[in-house]
């Protein structure tokens, strides 16, 4: 599942990857990982818990657009 919009909507929250690890729960080095495209399938507990922290839903967070 690729995070199509993570490190834009992180960015316009104007929060780092330490706070977006902080506020998920995630560790730094994954959201890392998740970011560069090193995790390319992250289970979907993780990306429910990006997106919670984020305060959209799973699919702003992939990109997925409603027709």
């Amino acid at each position: 599942m690729y995070l199509k919009n993570l490190v834009t909507i992180r960015k316009q929250k104007k929060w780092s990857q330490e706070k977006l690890a902080v506020e998920s729960g995630i560790s730094y080095n994954t959201i890392i990982k998740i970011e560069r495209g090193g995790i390319k399938n992250p289970k979907i507990e993780t990306v429910i818990k990006l997106a919670d922290a984020l305060g959209i839903t799973l699919d702003e967070l992939i990109g997925r657009k409603h027709f």
